[in-house]
């Protein structure tokens, strides 16, 4: 099992990030973390889930595109228990270099692809600022 990523620092920066979408929210379980947006979720933080020694988190994409990146970066990427075969998919955030950018940019996917349209309107548009 795999400890040496500092996980208290990388769920607080993984919590900015969502929290400053419109209406999202946090809760906690343990050592992982529910990020919703009106009731229905958008991301997990996972922290050795089921044992696995991995800090990710897993956020909804488009069909297919789940395991386009966990084929194309298998080290990075992978499909997650239970909600991988549902279009999930996993980006490890206990690696050497964590790009933040890439970080957002799936949460915002999977917020996108939950949000009522509103919500998701007023994501895009203050992505474009």
């Amino acid at each position: 099992m795999r400890k040496s990523a500092d996980t208290k620092a990388i769920l607080k920066r993984l919590t900015a990030l969502a929290l400053a979408l419109p209406e999202a929210t946090r809760e906690l379980s343990g050592s992982h973390a529910t990020f919703r947006v009106r009731k229905k979720v958008f991301a997990y933080f996972l922290d050795n889930h089921h044992g696995d020694g991995m800090v990710a988190v897993t956020c909804k994409v488009l069909p297919g595109e789940n395991t386009a990146l966990a084929s194309a970066q298998p080290k990075r990427y992978y499909l997650p228990a239970y909600v991988g075969p549902r279009g999930w998919v996993a980006l490890r955030l206990d690696l050497p270099k964590i790009d933040w950018s890439e970080v957002r940019d799936l949460l915002l996917s999977g917020y996108l692809l939950t949000a009522p349209k509103r919500l998701a309107e007023q994501a895009r548009a203050s992505d474009g600022d």
